[in-house]
């Protein structure tokens, strides 16, 4: 679409506390307006923490409102991670006109197969005649998830997800294979810090990959830190 303006498009990687709905809503509402972006895209689980006990986020939760606040404030779409009802590990779409289920992951860990199910379709959101499919962590190594979601035409792959800092390659290395097997835009929000599941020290760096397999920017391993870019 040659008439359509850049999406200004952000990773963040905030500070999680594990299982705490609120205080976290209210951190995501902080990289929203820190952003000052269109899409603001977050980690697998950012909402509570890879706490695969965690209770589900309803999408009516009030412990949201802070960041739908932010989401109307700033026009921002954020995709943020979080258990729902079903039990699947999704993404949600949080706008200033409320939150929904966008997406549930559809290849989980062993571990996570103990609670959740895998989710049955793949999916992408029009943003401004961008067209962003959706991924959390696992999925982007499916080489087939990629192939579904790009069958469906995007312009963007975003992904939340979680890495161990020994594995922090791993984004890299998926990435590079998705960009240069479908020419567009990756996009991936890592953890950063500790959480559950034994992730004593998640990888962080998150990163912007354009259609070249170029890495567009990059953030630190720090929790708090974010990356903008503007996507033609």
């Amino acid at each position: 679409m040659e008439n359509r303006t850049p999406l200004r498009f952000a990773v963040a990687q905030p500070l999680c506390v594990p299982r705490d709905v609120a205080a976290n809503a209210r951190t995501h509402a902080a990289a929203v307006r820190a952003a000052r972006a269109r899409v603001v895209l977050f980690p697998e689980l950012s909402l509570t923490g890879y706490e695969l006990n965690a209770p589900v986020v309803p999408v009516d939760d009030p412990r949201l409102t802070p960041l739908v606040e932010a989401c109307a404030e700033t026009g921002a779409l954020a995709l943020a991670g979080a258990p729902v009802a079903g039990d699947h590990i999704a993404m949600l779409a949080v706008t200033g006109a409320g939150v929904t289920v966008a997406y549930r992951k559809m290849w989980l860990g062993d571990v996570e197969a103990r609670r959740f199910r895998p989710g049955d379709a793949p999916a992408v959101l029009d943003v401004d005649g961008w067209r962003v499919g959706l991924a959390i962590c696992k999925d982007t190594g499916v080489a087939a998830h990629a192939a579904r979601t790009a069958a469906l035409g995007i312009d963007v792959y975003a992904a939340g997800v979680l890495e161990s800092a020994s594995d922090a390659d791993v984004s890299d290395q998926r990435a590079h294979r998705i960009a240069t097997a479908h020419r567009v835009w990756v996009a991936m929000a890592s953890f950063a810090g500790s959480t559950g599941g034994g992730y004593t020290e998640a990888a962080g760096r998150s990163a912007i990959w354009s259609p070249k397999a170029e890495v567009y920017g990059r953030t630190g391993t720090e929790p708090g830190e974010l990356l903008r870019a503007s996507l033609d």
